[in-house]
């Protein structure tokens, strides 16, 4: 019998260490997938955590089960962690207490892209045009899209709305011919694709002046203007493009252990190869920068990582 229960205390650390945690993400071809399966990958592999990525409707179905424990950890832009934590826009009322940043990780840059041979050839001649909207299961992409064409001084008003529940869906309906733009952000499997069955696409630069700016960041304060190269990775930047960009953030539930967000911040803050190996945006990925001012708390786990390496003073 003391040899049975010796065998089960010995056990009980091996049983927690093998909790496998779930991570939350956008639909699969969504770079928000691709961003969650990299960081899977990379913690497996060098920290030996074991995760379940499980694909979801978009981030507004996603973040309240990571503040409520039922999921572990997710991505997110930093629009969404802000409008969660605060219980403001899609989440007004409901604010997610228990939503926690693990690190900042790199900028998503996004944009309306068109047919290679579209006569649209401005953010501006989108006035009138049928457009991916509503997004219902990713509420806050309806801001940024508002951003968008706030830089060429145009509103939701000054579409025709093609109404979508996420970005994978307003994808498809571009490529059948139901939207005359589409929305996404560059370097997803989901573009790609996108380009390679319509013949070509193009992304409409974003205009960069005082009054287009000004207008976009009184809708996201966090956005910015920022010109993107062509590379064999970025599908429709074929000269160089201004989008807009702001940061994505790996978040998790205050639930989560201390040690084991304090594992997922040292493999990815040392790791950045493995990270650009299985998905190229993280090429943008600077380490230096995991934390910086936040509209949402850092998880105490990550604090004390980034403390201990200089990030924290």
């Amino acid at each position: 019998m003391l040899k049975l229960l010796l065998r089960a205390a010995l056990a009980l650390p091996i049983a927690a260490s093998a909790q496998t945690l779930g991570f939350g993400t956008a639909p699969q071809g969504t770079i928000g997938y691709n961003m969650g399966s990299a960081i899977a990958k990379v913690i497996a592999e060098t920290e030996k955590l074991q995760s379940r990525v499980q694909p979801y409707s978009g981030s507004s179905a996603i973040l309240p089960l990571v503040s409520s424990g039922e999921l572990d950890l997710s991505v997110c832009n930093v629009l969404e962690a802000q409008e969660a934590a605060l219980g403001a826009g899609p989440y007004n009322g409901r604010r997610q207490a228990n939503l926690r940043v693990l690190a900042v990780i790199f900028p998503i840059h996004v944009g309306l892209f068109v047919r290679k041979d579209s006569p649209i050839r401005s953010l501006a001649d989108i006035k009138g045009k049928r457009i991916p909207y509503g997004y219902s299961a990713q509420l806050t992409l309806n801001r940024v899209n508002q951003a968008l064409l706030a830089t060429a001084g145009l509103s939701e008003k000054d579409i025709v709305p093609v109404m979508v529940p996420n970005v994978a869906r307003g994808a498809d309906d571009f490529a059948e011919g139901k939207a005359d733009a589409g929305f996404f952000a560059i370097g997803a499997a989901k573009v790609t694709e996108v380009d390679k069955t319509t013949g070509g696409i193009r992304f409409l630069s974003v205009p960069n002046d005082p009054q287009g700016v000004a207008a976009m960041k009184k809708i996201i304060e966090f956005a910015y203007v920022n010109e993107v190269k062509p590379s064999p990775a970025f599908a429709g930047i074929a000269e160089p493009t201004r989008l807009m960009a702001y940061d994505y953030l790996v978040v998790a539930g205050a639930h989560v252990k201390d040690e084991v967000i304090y594992k997922v911040a040292r493999a990815l803050h040392d790791h950045k190869a493995k990270l650009v190996e299985s998905l190229r945006a993280f090429g943008g990925f600077n380490p230096a920068t995991m934390h910086k001012a936040m509209p949402a708390p850092f998880h105490p786990g990550a604090l004390k990582y980034y403390k201990e390496i200089g990030l924290l003073k």
